[in-house]
């Protein structure tokens, strides 16, 4: 466990209201990255990278590491930049094991086919309510905090 307290960086992504967050431990330069956005156009249907590339950019500049893309609740504000990441850092993806149910609802409520998966398999961890992971030496605890789903989760460093 660090004595050093969390450095937070936030990031407003104005065309959803999002926030997104860079976590960093400043003793390992250890970081997480939580609910990182995608850029999407509903009028052409076209994703862009520009907000989460600043995200990139600033990770980058302060020489961190990303060991955890975390989401807070499955997202219909807005487009997850989680895959995008991961494909760009090797870190891992974490979000409220309550995902589950969530997958399952939306799959029957959009007709989402047999494709889609309904066991939290797109993330790497599903977390239950207090458990404790790390970030660098950064004890992490996660809060449940079911908001507009049932999956939504709080981080505590």
């Amino acid at each position: 466990m660090s004595d050093a307290a969390p450095v937070v960086r936030s990031f407003h992504h104005a065309e959803s209201g999002t926030w997104s967050h860079v976590v960093v431990d400043p003793a390992t330069r250890s970081a997480a990255i939580v609910d990182p956005v995608l850029d999407f156009d509903p009028a052409s249907g076209l994703i862009r990278t520009t907000s989460v590339q600043r995200v990139l950019e600033y990770v980058d500049t302060a020489s961190l590491r990303v060991e955890w893309i975390l989401e807070t609740h499955a997202h219909a504000d807005h487009v997850s930049a989680c895959a995008w990441l991961r494909e760009r850092t090797g870190a891992k993806i974490g979000v409220g094991a309550g995902i589950v149910e969530v997958q399952k609802t939306f799959k029957r409520l959009l007709d989402l086919g047999d494709d889609f998966p309904v066991d939290g398999s797109p993330f790497d961890r599903l977390f239950a309510d207090g458990e404790v992971f790390r970030v660098g030496a950064l004890d992490v605890r996660v809060i449940a905090t079911p908001g507009h789903t049932s999956d939504s989760v709080s981080y505590l460093a």
